[in-house]
């Protein structure tokens, strides 16, 4: 509450119209739809989950929208849906800034000012994060991690993968943890890890 009322009184002093300020993901959706703004400014987390709410709601109003100019403010990078929110309409109208590189007024409306102007603004870091991404993600697991992953794939219990490999279902278990940490696939209420590594294998 503390951020979106201080952005509020920073656009004003900067003679900008603030035509609905809200804290969550559904009043932001219903918020574009009566007001129809030149541009809107969203945080990663909201409320209820203070996951991922604010960037989801970026990409459904951007899907519906295409020409809708957003800026999506974030304490980190969240590669799965950043991507999805840059590569949407047409790549224009678009920014993903972090906050801590936020260091001086100007800079955010200025990067504002060029977002709702049709222009797109990434930070470095989203940029670098996204590049690593998109690189063979499975070129930092060892050949015996490839194999594990290639069993799940074909739909393999961890028993199942054990006995063909002749190993113990522990050292299953530790494989398939490695697998998910070095994929970036952190413990996420709403996904099922095992399913993303499967298909981030078959995009490979």
């Amino acid at each position: 509450m503390l951020l979106r009322e201080g952005l509020v009184g920073l656009l004003g002093r900067c003679g900008h119209e603030v035509v609905a300020a809200v804290g969550d993901a559904t009043a932001l959706v219903a918020a574009v739809g009566r007001h129809s703004p030149d541009v809107v400014v969203t945080d990663v987390r909201m409320p209820p989950g203070f996951q991922d709410e604010g960037l989801r709601a970026a990409v459904r109003l951007r899907a519906e929208r295409p020409t809708l100019p957003v800026l999506v403010l974030s304490q980190y990078v969240q590669r799965a849906y950043a991507s999805e929110l840059l590569d949407s309409g047409d790549g224009t109208g678009v920014g993903y800034l972090l906050k801590d590189r936020v260091g001086q007024v100007q800079a955010f409306v200025d990067a504002l000012c060029e977002v709702a102007a049709g222009g797109t603004v990434v930070d470095p870091e989203v940029v670098r994060q996204l590049l690593r991404r998109r690189r063979d993600p499975l070129e930092r697991l060892t050949p015996r991690e490839r194999e594990v992953l290639a069993l799940i794939a074909e739909g393999r219990s961890n028993g199942a993968i054990a006995r063909e490999l002749v190993v113990s279902e522990a050292a299953v278990g530790k494989h398939i943890s490695s697998i998910l940490a070095k994929l970036d696939l952190p413990p996420a209420d709403e996904t099922h890890r095992r399913v993303l590594a499967v298909l981030a294998y078959l995009r490979a």
